[in-house]
């Protein structure tokens, strides 16, 4: 008879491990590390083992969930498994046994299934629950470096993993200037791009796919009989594919190219420290692709390869601090700084918490001896904390301002806010966002800029800023300016007061509302400032790529009184120019295309689409009914976007024909 206690600590253990990973796979947060995660997996795994008993919907049995998206659903041809894993070099070198390996990167995305047709892409589909995914076949097309046709003309299925590369994550980042709306890891940032219903959005996101699996080609799932010469084949079709090593065993004798599997995974843990890709390990499989699948399967994990998860490299150190970053919409960030620790290579003193909830999980006390780690080798987090003291005291007051702070809940993870309105932080980082690059564009007000002027009492609202020339003996006399630098900025201020009305919506920093974001729901309502501010949270939820969250925030910010009032103030300052207004052409105007195949004209798509925007005009993805112009070089190509064009006699057009239309 099973332990009563352990068997409630599995329960305990499934129902918070469940929730965990609803969280980082379906809704993009963390409420734990993956360190904790992996710590309480293994305990839930042995105590299974010793009770015999297994829960049914224990993630031990479970692959993935159930998708919560509006995007349809696909039932894939073969079901997607997870790999059995282990931090242990010896346990993947005793696993290969005399076989011959091929050791990779297991890259940290979002998993994606290609089919296609002819040559042609024709079907996306995200891994989801392993059964049913997600079809993304439009947002496919815009990754960066995926082929849309290849040579092979067979059917072919493969699946790899959509990446965002670190190096694009911090640029996307860097135009996002408050805090808690920057995105948390590129994995997040990724899964949300590729799941956009707006396909727009996730070509500006320069994501990357990178094939790590033939599934099959024509009719033949052991197509070349090694994993190798399959990595070669989809190589010489176009496709990016993950960096590989073929291996044996460390018992073995290396032959052939191959190398020992220790010196592999040796090289791999070297090359992570500066890789662009994010990566959470390694995946060996059996070279033999027919030996690999006569071994069959567990009840959750095929026996044909094993993940190799990096044992992170950890350090015990002191918590000496918490600092609280507040930010332009109230959040509170906790910043943990501790005693000095050198971690894969370099010295590390801090890391952020996230969250009320991840503090009270860790029971955090200054003076604590805590565990850190650098995550997937590259963000410090707090893994443990061996004193678990609690003493730890939530600020009551803002450190910015002094205002009263309240803890919020939302989607069960608390966090803390500044409740003051006026808060010293909060409007600092709101005209900061307000004179940005995709805003206002007003060169000559930086932070710390702003910061001066607000103390002086120069600026109280966003329309005070085309004001600046009350002051302007003030301005020229401050240290840093003189009379050419206010010149200058009189000139910026005099050129922000043309802006278009997407800019300017953003500009005014409306909690989950990105320029993206702010085009869509403009060019919805053709530019009409009255219908853009009134517009309701069912009137907003029908276009496109606004879910309820954005539409509520939407909705809630021209709901308030103060907010409507700095609008119409800063309206009187302004002239508001539609998008089309500059070059509208009755050609293009109002008319919708789909763009294919190589360009020669413009540099790429999103070029073109431009242009076609900014002459009123609408692009999407795929041809429909509604589609008024193809535009594709290759007017007589037998693709499928073309095909289907001359069934619903839909023009296909060349460049130099669009552009006839243009004049």
């Amino acid at each position: 008879m099973a332990d009563n206690k352990k068997v409630k600590r599995i329960k305990e253990l499934v129902e918070y491990l469940n929730k965990a990973a609803r969280a980082y796979y379906q809704e993009s947060r963390e409420i734990i590390s993956n360190l904790e995660y992996d710590r309480l997996y293994d305990e839930l795994e042995g105590l299974e083992k010793e009770t015999g008993v297994v829960m049914s919907n224990s993630p031990t049995v479970n692959v993935g969930y159930e998708i919560l998206s509006s995007l349809p659903k696909v039932n894939h041809e073969t079901p997607m498994l997870s790999l059995d894993k282990t931090k242990s070099v010896e346990a993947l070198s005793s696993f290969l046994k005399d076989k011959e390996g091929v050791l990779s990167w297991k890259l940290d995305g979002l998993t994606v299934v290609l089919t296609y047709d002819d040559g042609v892409l024709k079907q996306a589909v995200t891994r989801g629950n392993g059964e049913e995914g997600e079809l993304i076949t439009n947002n496919a097309r815009t990754f960066k470096n995926l082929p849309v046709t290849i040579p092979y003309k067979e059917q072919l299925i493969l699946r790899g993993e959509a990446v965002i590369k670190y190096s694009d994550f911090e640029k996307i980042n860097k135009t996002i200037d408050e805090a808690d709306s920057k995105y948390k890891n590129p994995r997040n940032l990724c899964s949300g791009s590729v799941r956009q219903l707006n396909n727009k959005i996730t070509a500006e996101r320069n994501v990357n796919f990178f094939a790590f699996t033939l599934v099959m080609a024509g009719e033949d799932e052991n197509y070349l009989g090694t994993v190798e010469k399959q990595f070669d084949f989809l190589e010489s079709q176009g496709f990016q594919v993950v960096e590989h090593k073929k291996v044996v065993s460390d018992s073995g004798v290396p032959y052939d190219n191959t190398v020992r599997v220790s010196e592999a995974v040796k090289y791999f843990s070297h090359s992570i420290e500066g890789f662009d890709i994010p990566s959470d390990g390694l995946v060996l499989m059996y070279n033999d692709i027919e030996y690999g699948k006569s071994l069959g399967r567990t009840a959750k994990f095929p026996r044909n390869g094993i993940a190799f998860k990096w044992k992170d490299e950890t350090a015990k150190t002191i918590l000496r601090e918490i600092e609280w970053s507040p930010s332009r919409t109230g959040l509170i960030n906790p910043i943990a700084v501790f005693e000095p620790v050198e971690l894969e290579g370099t010295t590390v003193s801090r890391a952020s918490v996230h969250n009320i909830s991840i503090v009270e999980g860790l029971e955090l006390g200054i003076g604590d001896e805590i565990e850190v780690y650098k995550a997937n080798m590259i963000i410090p987090q707090i893994s443990q904390n061996h004193t678990r003291s609690g003493k730890l005291q939530i600020p009551d007051k803002c450190p910015a301002c002094g205002g009263e702070t309240e803890i919020r809940s939302i989607n069960d993870v608390k966090s803390l806010y500044c409740t003051n309105t006026q808060c010293v932080a909060k409007n600092v980082k709101k005209f900061t966002h307000f004179v940005g690059r995709d805003a206002l564009n007003i060169d000559g007000l930086s932070e710390e800029t702003l910061e001066k002027f607000i103390d002086k009492g120069f600026i109280h609202t966003y329309s005070d800023i085309f004001h600046l020339d009350r002051y302007e003996e003030e301005i020229v006399d401050m240290p840093g300016f003189g009379r050419k630098s206010y010149d200058n900025l009189k000139a910026a201020v005099d050129r922000a007061r043309t802006v278009i009305l997407p800019k300017l919506i953003y500009s005014l920093g409306i909690l989950n509302i990105g320029l993206a974001n702010a085009k869509v729901i403009c060019r919805e309502f053709d530019d009409n400032v009255e219908d853009v501010i009134s517009a309701s949270a069912d009137r907003l939820t029908q276009i496109d790529g606004i879910g309820e969250v954005i539409a509520d925030s939407y909705v809630s910010y021209f709901k308030n009184e103060k907010n409507m009032k700095e609008f119409r103030e800063l309206l009187n300052e302004l002239k508001i120019e539609k998008q089309a207004q500059a070059e509208n052409n009755s050609e293009i105007s109002g008319k919708t295309f789909v763009i294919t195949g190589s360009l020669e004209r413009f540099a790429n798509r999103k070029e073109l689409q431009s242009f076609i925007e900014d002459r009123g005009g609408k692009v999407t993805g795929s041809v429909t009914s509604k589609t008024d112009y193809l535009i594709n070089n290759d007017t007589q190509s037998s693709s499928s976007k073309n095909k289907k064009a001359k069934e619903l006699g839909i023009p296909v057009i060349s460049e130099e024909m669009f552009m006839k239309l243009a004049e």
